[in-house]
């Protein structure tokens, strides 16, 4: 009997030993593991400066610029592309027409063509851009692209309008309505190359904020 009550009294001691180091503990929860979130400011942004006008900024890739609100803006790494609206499909036979701001290390160089339909200089206050524009048709489409190219230091800003069209006698259209058709692709075509023409003109350099200087730091103890 007396051993009975040792083993039962030794068994409440090991009991209270381990409540009191151990099982009155909280156990963590996944958000104890949580690292702090920190916020910082964006380095790309797009905002409307008027009824018909929205600008686009990037600080990380250091360039701004205006562009028609119209145009659906998209960015992919260190390719910026603006896709613009061409209407209702039956009111012209566009099959694309994009613009695209592409900023790449290195020498400023233009595709490799046989074929160029114009070269020339575009002057926008201290800036200077190369121009070249190149049209072509293959199989009753027409292909016309005209590229900027912008060389800062050991960084080469690339400015395309690219557009492709298909002859409306491809898909069977005949007469006045295919003339029709023709003369809505000029209008949309000439109007968008003219808005991309002025948003090359709005583009300027843009420098982020910069972190604080290190070697400035006097070191200090805690």
């Amino acid at each position: 009997m007396k051993k009975s009550i040792t083993i039962i009294v030794i068994l409440v001691i090991i009991g209270l030993v381990v409540w009191a180091f151990g099982g009155n503990k909280t156990p963590k929860t996944p958000e104890d593991n949580t690292p702090p979130t920190t916020s910082s400011a964006p380095v790309s942004e797009t905002t409307k400066v008027s009824d018909k006008l929205s600008e686009y900024k990037n600080e990380e890739l250091g360039f701004s610029v205006k562009y028609p609100s119209t145009w659906e803006a998209g960015v992919s790494d260190t390719v910026i592309s603006f896709v613009v609206p061409t209407g209702k499909p039956d009111t012209n036979t566009i099959r694309k027409l994009e613009s695209k701001i592409a900023v790449t290390s290195g020498k400023c160089s233009f595709p490799p063509v046989t074929t160029v339909k114009e070269r020339s200089t575009l002057k926008s206050g201290a800036l200077s851009f190369n121009m070249i524009l190149i049209s072509n048709s293959v199989q009753g489409n027409n292909y016309l692209d005209r590229m900027y190219s912008l060389q800062k230091e050991n960084i080469c800003y690339n400015l395309t309008l690219s557009s492709i069209t298909t002859n409306p006698s491809n898909k069977g259209i005949k007469g006045s309505e295919a003339t029709q058709l023709t003369n809505n692709n000029k209008a949309i075509i000439e109007a968008t190359d003219q808005a991309f023409i002025n948003m090359v003109k709005s583009f300027a350099y843009v420098v982020g904020a910069q972190g604080q200087d290190e070697t400035q730091v006097v070191p200090t103890k805690k």
